[in-house]
């Protein structure tokens, strides 16, 4: 009997010629005989897979490392390598009928052997990592009888059949290959009908179509996802890209022989493009044609805001020598014309100053330290939200959220008063605690809470902590976790301490429970409207791979936690569909692990900002500059600001509409403005 034909000989066997008169992108490396595979390696070196003779030698195949332009060897003597897996300092490599494992320096051994997979292995196609456990998952083709199917290998080695062409009886050859979130795969397979691209589930090998022909794709044998959810395919001579799930792929570059595999290069900018026809690497950049998005970086850096001011009652250090850095939570104003500054310290203390740069000391607006919670170990409690009524100038009220110290595992919203006396001292003993939540674990508090144009008070409430949202919380309507609720503050319901606006969505809904303004939320880390437009913006924290940024509608269910950002989460986890509203934008945790929402800027000091949400990350510390075409319905800039390699805690704002960051600091010097980067 004749040996079947491996994936990759398959797929080499489907040739394209390019078009007349068009030429490649100029290569980055060339003379690659035999080019099969690329990765980029944890080292940030770009690794390169070529065969071994026709496909038939044995021991001809070479993995090479891609420096100035040349093809430096890194190991030898292996077989048909055909795909190339990188988790942090491993790489993987697919050779015929097994799995090799190389550290960065090229020892090897064999990671997965022929006898390990679950029947006889004519060869394994294109691989992927999860980049959090670094569970593997490959196509293969086996032989006599052929069967296709797609693995999964788990970090020691054990292989087991996620889906096959026994369950799945159209699939035929897949080609393509990339994690689709952490919990789905998505396969391409010229064999399906119509060329398609498919989601597969990983718990239990459910299948469906993404996208039918997708957009012309034809043979594909490559997949990526570029750092803010834009997915890129080769297939048939050509690159093409979708601006997000649910967009059609429109073609970005069509001048190459066969691409055999892509990725991001090192810097995440471009796409590094494996074409075997030329034996050469190509560099196309990671863009949508007709969707461009503007990330030159805006000449902008922070400096510290308000270098001479004294924090009255705070010490940077207790008696016994602890450090006890200045944690400023909240900054804002209270919109009555006095252009003062206020600032609460996540320990439980309002201060308030005037808005000038020379300003020496604050007063102690309010100082409730001794009821809030708070703890380093558990630094998502404390006193986390604090907003001014509309008509504050009238009422003298103002609004604090906060973790009371008296009970355990509960939030609180509170409406206290100005003095009578002094209009830089609230009164401590006016507090009503106007609403409270009840929650399941420390973290995830969420906190923010602001008004809207409309004269509502909304509150974001994370989706009660711990990880998965293991009560399903956020799409549960009879809790009120995981949501952003939207409540009047100026009248009371009989046994409320507010009243529900009547045009609330679910209001008058038994199922539901009628604060609730959106949900499917994990945690909004700062939300704030934008004071032109009237947009409610939230930063939402994700959890394995991805951070989001929403604009949030009335009654949307933004899919926490059937979706991540852009992507299915979980087993349970859905695709694109109306039934969520997906974010405008997301970035992957290559990025930043948890982001710190802002400010759409209204000021006027840096006119260049106007109309740019301005947003960082905790953990990178990275800022950005986000520009959102309402009439396009999507991001027209994501713009880098200089960063000083500071945990982003909150952005502020004054009222003339200037932003300011926020961060912890032991010498109290924790508030920065924007300035022009000096020259």
């Amino acid at each position: 009997m004749a040996r079947p034909l491996s994936i990759l000989a398959l797929v080499l066997g489907i040739t394209q010629i390019l078009t007349a008169g068009e030429a490649a992108p100029k290569p980055l490396v060339r003379g690659l005989k035999n080019l099969s595979a690329i990765a980029v390696g944890s080292d940030g070196r770009i690794y390169a897979a070529v065969r071994g003779g026709n496909g038939a030698a044995k021991a001809g195949g070479e993995i090479v490392v891609v420096k100035q332009g040349k093809a430096i060897p890194f190991a030898k003597g292996l077989d048909e390598p055909s795909a190339i897996a990188s988790y942090q300092k491993w790489l993987f490599v697919a050779d015929r009928d097994r799995i090799r494992k190389f550290d960065l320096t090229g020892k090897s051994e064999v990671f997965v052997a022929p006898n390990a997979f679950p029947f006889a292995m004519s060869s394994v196609g294109s691989m992927t990592a999860d980049p959090e456990s670094g569970t593997l998952y490959a196509v293969g083709a086996g032989k006599n009888p052929v069967r296709i199917a797609v693995f999964r290998i788990t970090p020691k080695g054990k292989v087991d059949v996620i889906v096959d062409s026994k369950s799945w009886f159209a699939l035929g050859l897949p080609c393509g290959l990339a994690m689709d979130g952490a919990s789905h795969l998505l396969v391409t397979d010229p064999s399906l009908d119509g060329f398609q691209v498919s989601r597969v589930t990983i718990a239990n090998g459910a299948h469906e179509a993404v996208t039918h022909r997708a957009g012309g794709l034809i043979n594909a044998s490559g997949l990526a996802w570029d750092m803010h959810g834009r997915l890129f395919a080769a297939g048939a001579g050509k690159i093409w890209a979708a601006a997000r799930p649910g967009s059609p792929l429109v073609m970005l570059e069509a001048s190459f022989g066969m691409p055999m595999a892509i990725c991001l290069d090192p810097m995440r900018r471009s796409l590094l493009v494996a074409d075997a026809t030329a034996g050469a690497i190509h560099v196309v950049p990671a863009a949508v044609p007709g969707q461009p998005v503007d990330e030159t970086p805006l000449p902008l850096e922070t400096a510290v805001a308000f270098p001479n001011l004294k924090w009255t009652g705070w010490q940077g250090e207790t008696d016994a020598g602890k450090i006890v850095p200045l944690r400023p939570i909240v900054l804002t104003h209270a919109g009555d014309g006095s252009n003062r500054v206020f600032v609460a310290t996540q320990h439980g203390v309002i201060h308030v100053f005037p808005n000038d740069q020379k300003a020496k000391a604050t007063k102690v607006f309010l100082d409730i330290e001794s009821q809030v919670r708070y703890d380093d170990k558990q630094n998502e409690e404390g006193l986390l939200g604090l907003a001014f009524h509309p008509e504050y100038k009238k009422t003298g009220e103002f609004f604090v959220f906060y973790t009371p110290k008296n009970q355990k595992l509960v939030n609180v919203v509170s409406r206290f008063r100005v003095s009578k006396d002094d209009p830089n001292k609230a009164d401590p003993a006016s507090e009503e605690i106007i609403f409270s939540v009840k929650r399941p674990f420390w973290n995830h508090d969420g906190g923010t809470i602001c008004f809207g144009p409309d004269g509502c008070l909304y509150i974001a409430l994370g989706d009660g902590g711990a990880a998965n949202d293991p009560h399903d919380n956020g799409q549960n309507l009879k809790t009120h976790l995981g949501d952003i609720l939207r409540i009047d503050v100026n009248k009371k319901d009989p046994g409320k301490k507010y009243a529900i606006p009547p045009d609330n969505p679910l209001a008058g809904n038994e199922n539901a429970l009628p604060e609730i303004w959106a949900y499917g939320l994990r945690n909004v880390w700062r939300m704030a409207f934008d004071k032109k437009t009237g947009k409610l913006w939230a930063g939402d924290v994700g959890q394995n791979l991805y951070e989001e940024i929403n604009i949030i509608e009335k009654g949307g269910n933004y899919g926490w936690r059937r979706r991540e950002g852009l992507h299915p989460f979980g087993a349970d986890g859905k695709g694109h569909g109306p039934a969520y509203i997906d974010p405008i934008w997301e970035y992957h945790h290559d990025i930043g692990k948890s982001i710190t929402g802002g400010h759409v800027y209204r000021g006027k000091a840096l006119p260049e900002l106007e109309g740019h949400y301005v947003y960082g990350d905790y953990v990178s510390s990275k800022i950005w500059a986000l520009r959102y075409d309402e009439t396009a319905k999507r991001v027209v800039a994501n713009r880098p600001i200089r960063d000083r390699g500071m945990p982003i805690l909150s952005f502020g704002e004054d009222e003339q509409g200037d932003v300011y960051l926020l961060t912890y600091s032991a010498a109290g010097r924790g508030i920065y403005q924007f300035v022009r980067t000096k020259k």
